[in-house]
């Protein structure tokens, strides 16, 4: 849509709505017109300050395109996001204009509304401002301040101290597409939910129900569900996302998860044992290379595998596979259901890594598209699930995918396939081990699989400053202060002493006390009523956006969103015409990482030097255009094409980090991972184009010699 005709209706709307709340009426509107008069001004205002930077926007954004048929860029992005805010608001002013008189009209729920998208479009413009640093420090085309310590160290104490939670409360996920909305509200209320119950001694049952009891406060008050959410997620405990994340992992809820997903003839897990291993050499294939196993941090190990098969094949029911099954007993052989009909191997091998930050989730919490992927591009899938950070940091998940992708190579017989064709898909995190574990297979002198399929890879773990990146402010699924402490947690750089946590990601513990279970029933019955009778709701239910966010027992003393400097006021970027972002008094602490690993090529593949990028495969990566780490995935394609690497970047609308996970949720994640498939599609079908060619050059010659 033309930034032009977005500017002159809100210009349009606000002019409206003034006029309405101006005017003679005998609305008993009082105090609330008031309210949303001030807050169209400030809309008002900050729309006239943003045209003229959309404008310069607008004028250099394609330069940093991948190419012209692929339009995709944090500048682009922020510019997106900021018509998307602008249209609600739009939406929202003609709505009042409308509405008004009407006897159902809603004044403080609609100024609550206006007044936080205000908020939001405030911090929009410093984010903006942000962003024209970027451009005027970095090079054309250039989309991270690689040499610039001082101009990324400025935006991680801009992120430290700007206000946040307008985005977790009434505007949440405003930027993505309308079907993903409910799922975003259910995280944040989960997430906050659960911080209350976090650390508590219960049961995963009793964890579960008093989550649930005290969420209805965050359900009913966005205000608070956002202020929370900010205090979660400034001062991040590793263990607490970690433990939150791996719900996903329960038997609950990844049963429901196998109800709706696709049916397969195999899902086993697989243990390998820690037996050194001796491949061909791709140069010459009469030596060998000698592959170690994993031996980071704690020395030698097993490493651990899941197989997903659509259709049995020859090898999946072998004697010999299930020995290394990771079930007690092994499962049973599928062979002897006689309505089982076994295929031949598969010429094609799909090997997976998970995302998850390299800190939480395994191939479980996976299988959703993994069972469909097998479905539709029937071939088995070996999905890795590699040792985790803060416990593993580098080099030891790097070290278990590859041992992993060796094993499978040599192996692949039993995994249903003759590997003629071998393609490595991973998201996220996942991408990353894609990437590098092709680039350990080069400097090995081993096979390199056919090709990469990278969902949002993670190819520069810095906290490097980005126009994408930018978007952590307000992403609800990868905050700056999450990405922060999973870079870390990989790197090393988390010094602190990590105790594994036991039974608070399981809702299977179903053998605690009924007593006692009942007894946190009770608990959370009364907080969440209590919540309700909260002395703030007597205040008549009239709370302007100034007015302090309520204390949940889980919380710390939270101040008010303000306008003024904070104590480090002294640090901040400098803002133009006076104006100035609101800063949140629950300040961040985000430690840049100091550990020099990170810049190692095979943690930061965007750094590795050409030499240790020549020989990948080809390289296929969909990125989203309202990913934080879209400006990652753009600037390693630029990176391979400029080195004359095959490679093709894909940038899909509307979806969020870790989209593959959402494919059963709507429409537009389905449609994604479609896309996902199409590009494997591609690489196992090359060899078919390859042959035909082959043989037509071969009856070619053949024609000729027999003139």
């Amino acid at each position: 849509m033309d930034y032009t005709v977005v500017f002159a209706a809100l210009e349009t709307v606000c002019e409206d709505n003034i006029s309405i709340m101006c005017g003679p009426s005998d609305l008993p509107y009082g105090n609330v017109a008031e309210r949303l008069v001030t807050c169209i001004r400030q809309i008002q205002e900050h729309g006239r300050a943003l045209e003229p930077v959309v404008c310069s926007f607008t004028a250099v954004y394609h330069h940093y395109d991948f190419d012209a048929q692929t339009p995709g860029n944090g500048y682009r992005t922020l510019v997106k996001v900021l018509q998307a805010c602008l249209l609600h608001i739009i939406q929202k002013g003609r709505y009042i204009v409308s509405n008004y008189n009407s006897a159902f009209f809603r004044a403080e729920h609609n100024a609550s509304e206006m007044e936080a998208y205000c908020s939001a479009l405030c911090q929009l413009r410093a984010l903006l401002h942000l962003a024209q640093q970027l451009i005027n420090d970095n090079e054309c085309g250039q989309l991270y301040s690689l040499q610039d310590r001082d101009l990324s160290r400025k935006f991680v104490q801009e992120y430290s101290s700007m206000h946040k939670a307008c985005f977790y409360g009434r505007c949440l996920g405003f930027q993505f597409s309308p079907t993903l909305r409910p799922f975003l509200q259910t995280v944040v209320i989960s997430m906050v939910s659960y911080g209350e119950t976090y650390g508590k001694q219960q049961s995963g049952l009793g964890m579960a129900a008093l989550s649930l009891l005290t969420s209805g406060k965050y359900v009913i008050d966005p205000e608070l569900r956002g202020a929370e959410f900010e205090r979660i997620t400034q001062n991040l405990d590793m263990q607490f996302w970690k433990s939150f994340w791996n719900l996903t992992e329960s038997g609950l809820i990844a049963g429901f998860s196998r109800i709706a997903s696709c049916p397969v003839q195999v899902n086993c897990t697989l243990t390998l044992p820690p037996d050194t291993l001796s491949l061909p050499l791709a140069s010459d294939p009469s030596l060998t290379a000698t592959v170690s196993p994993p031996l980071a941090h704690w020395g030698p190990g097993p490493v651990h595998m899941r197989l997903i098969s659509h259709e049995l094949r020859e090898g999946q029911d072998s004697e010999e596979l299930l020995s290394y099954s990771r079930a007690d007993p092994p499962p049973i052989s599928m062979s002897v259901l006689p309505w089982v009909q076994k295929q031949p191997r598969s010429p094609w091998l799909l090997i997976h890594f998970h995302g998850g930050g390299f800190v939480a989730q395994t191939s479980r919490s996976h299988e959703n598209y993994l069972r469909s992927w097998s479905k539709e591009l029937n071939v088995p899938i070996l999905s890795v699930d590699y040792s985790l950070s803060p416990e593993a940091p580098f080099p030891r998940a790097l070290e278990e995918c590859f041992y992993a992708y060796c094993w499978a190579l040599n192996n692949c017989h039993l995994l249903g396939s003759t590997a003629e064709r071998v393609c490595l898909a991973g998201d996220s995190a996942g991408g990353n081990l894609c990437i590098t574990v092709s680039m350990k297979a080069i400097s090995s002198g081993i096979r390199v699989p056919d090709g990469i399929m990278a969902a949002y890879p993670a190819t520069l773990l810095t906290t490097d400053a980005s126009p994408s990146r930018l978007l952590t402010l307000i992403d609800p699924l990868l905050p700056l202060g999450v990405l922060t402490k999973c870079l870390n947690a990989y790197a090393g750089a988390d010094c602190e002493t990590v105790q594994p946590v036991v039974g608070n990601s399981s809702l299977s513990s179903l053998g605690r006390d009924t007593a006692v279970l009942l007894s946190d029933l009770t608990q959370g019955a009364s907080n969440w009523i209590q919540s309700f009778l909260d002395p703030m709701r007597t205040s008549g239910g009239t709370r302007s956006l100034s007015s302090a966010p309520r204390r949940s027992q889980s919380s710390d003393t939270r101040g008010t969103p303000t306008h003024a400097s904070t104590p480090n006021g002294g640090d901040h970027m400098h803002y133009p015409d006076g104006f100035e972002p609101m800063r949140s008094q629950c300040l961040a602490f985000v430690r840049p990482t100091p550990s020099p690993v990170i810049r190692n090529p095979f943690v930061s593949p965007l750094l590795a030097p050409n030499n240790l990028l020549r020989g990948l495969p080809p390289v296929h990566i969909v990125a989203s255009a309202l990913d934080a780490l879209l400006d990652d995935s753009v600037m390693f394609a630029k990176k391979l094409r400029d080195m004359g690497q095959p490679v093709s970047l894909t940038v899909v609308e509307d979806l969020p980090h870790g989209f593959l996970s959402l494919s059963q949720l709507a429409k537009e994640t389905e449609v994604a991972s479609e896309m996902c498939v199409e590009q494997m599609r591609k690489i196992f079908q090359q060899e078919n184009l390859t042959c035909c060619s082959r043989v037509k050059k071969r009856c070619e010659r053949m024609w000729w010699e027999m003139q």
